[in-house]
């Protein structure tokens, strides 16, 4: 996947969290809408998830880079 889009078991990563509670976070209203949606399902821009955390969640800090 490329380096600027998350997929729900990224996001779920990011936030320390199962695939089945980061799916509750990611159905929130107040979540970023998804950047597209692919066969193997959403995908969200990095920096909109990114914004999101760092507003909801900022005691995760910054992401690891690789």
């Amino acid at each position: 996947m490329p380096r600027h889009l998350y997929g729900a078991g990224e996001i779920a990563a990011r936030l320390g969290v199962s695939r089945q509670r980061a799916r509750q976070i990611i159905d929130r209203p107040d979540f970023p809408e998804p950047y597209d949606r692919l066969g193997m399902g959403a995908v969200w821009l990095k920096r909109d998830v990114e914004s999101w955390i760092a507003e909801h969640r900022p005691h995760l800090g910054e992401p690891d880079e690789e």
